[in-house]
């Protein structure tokens, strides 16, 4: 069972509370996702979050993100970006949304030019 009453006081929290980052294509962040419906990836821990893969910036407020995961399924809604927070990690295409740029905690790397147009071109082809 789901603990979605937790998660929605984290999550009003997060809205009044939390401030807006500047955040960039390519980087890497900690993001509170938190507690979905069903086969939506969640978030983890007590602030509901998981890495997270910024695809596009549109301001301080919003941005296009695609979450990671250490799964290691290889297909063509999962692909492989490397070794993240020291896990080889991959991106799960499919699960692509806007978040607003509160829900950012942490910056944690970035990803190579080489391996964002890898993954720029699987959602093009997605799509």
């Amino acid at each position: 069972m789901k603990d979605f009453d937790t998660w929605n006081n984290q999550k009003k929290d997060t809205d009044t509370t939390g401030t807006n980052k500047w955040c960039n294509e390519r980087d890497i962040w900690w993001c509170r996702l938190g507690l979905n419906v069903g086969f939506e990836q969640d978030g983890k821990g007590s602030h509901f979050s998981r890495p997270v893969l910024i695809i596009r910036t549109f301001g301080i407020r919003t941005a296009l993100i695609v979450p990671l995961t250490t799964s290691k399924k290889q297909d063509r809604f999962h692909v492989f970006v490397g070794e993240v927070l020291k896990r080889g990690s991959s991106v799960i295409i499919t699960q692509m949304r806007l978040v607003d740029t509160k829900r950012l905690d942490d910056k944690r790397g970035k990803v190579s030019v080489e391996q964002f147009e890898i993954i720029r071109k699987a959602i093009k082809d997605l799509l």
